[in-house]
């Protein structure tokens, strides 16, 4: 995929409907920045995006993704398909972020009843410490599994985990 030749295509289809980079960010519901970085090929539009752009400048999504006019339109079932793509693709966005959100709030909750025990001053016995340390790694983990989600970094270990669950199973 050539992104600079895609990203001089959506500025020039820009044009063509005389739309600032500002009316655009207006009308996708995105900032002018991230418009200035499609436009300059150093982003590339989310697929539900690229989607509602050929809408709105009346060309082909394959079009858009080849950064040049096509003169075969695209049929209704490959568009459905697409759509059904894009909209696959929030779903697991809106996953993802509720679940790092779960993440981060776990940590959250942790840190606060680690502080309000520390703030106590509670005797020292074996349950307290255990609970003091129990939630101060309970944040930690929850905080370092949000890092890994957000970072791709967990699919990886899964799909490693399944290769090597495929590979105990084969032999």
């Amino acid at each position: 995929m050539d992104l600079p030749k895609i990203g001089t295509f959506l500025k020039e289809l820009r044009k063509e409907k005389e739309l600032t980079q500002e009316q655009l960010a207006e009308t996708l519901n995105v900032s002018r920045r991230t418009v200035s970085r499609w436009e300059t090929g150093s982003n590339m539009p989310d697929l539900d995006l690229l989607v509602e752009m050929a809408d709105l400048y009346q060309v082909d999504l394959r079009e858009l993704l080849n950064g040049e006019r096509k003169s075969e339109p695209m049929n209704a079932e490959l568009k459905e398909t697409v759509m059904q793509v894009a909209e696959y693709s929030q779903a697991e966005k809106e996953r993802s972020t509720r679940t790092v959100q779960v993440f981060f709030v776990i940590g959250i909750i942790s840190l606060i009843t680690n502080a309000i025990m520390n703030m106590l001053a509670l005797e020292d016995t074996f349950w307290v410490g255990f609970l003091k340390g129990g939630t101060f790694a309970l944040a930690l983990i929850a905080m370092v599994f949000g890092i890994l989600y957000t970072t791709g970094a967990m699919v990886k270990i899964q799909a490693f985990k399944m290769r090597l669950i495929g590979k105990e199973t084969i032999t």
